[in-house]
């Protein structure tokens, strides 16, 4: 899954806004700015779930999961 944190960075990586990414991902504006203000672990419909981590993908982002092979040993996020 996706931490707020990953999310935030991810879009900062790709220097978008907010507005560009819920265009992106065909998500509304509210959904991705209540997504970034979770703590932790983003939770929500899953069909939205799949569509922003798509479009990251789609953008370049790779998202680094707990336990998966990373220098740092953390979660993260990585340009392809």
């Amino acid at each position: 899954m996706i931490t707020a944190a990953q999310l935030r960075a991810a879009r900062a990586l790709l220097g978008i806004d907010q507005r560009e990414l819920a265009l992106r991902s065909s998500l509304s504006l509210p959904t991705i700015q209540r997504m970034e203000a979770s703590d932790g672990v983003i939770r929500g419909n899953v069909d939205s779930l799949m569509k922003l981590v798509e479009a990251l993908s789609t953008s370049g982002i790779e998202l680094i999961g707990d336990g998966a092979t990373s220098i740092g040993g953390g979660r993260g996020v990585r340009l392809k």
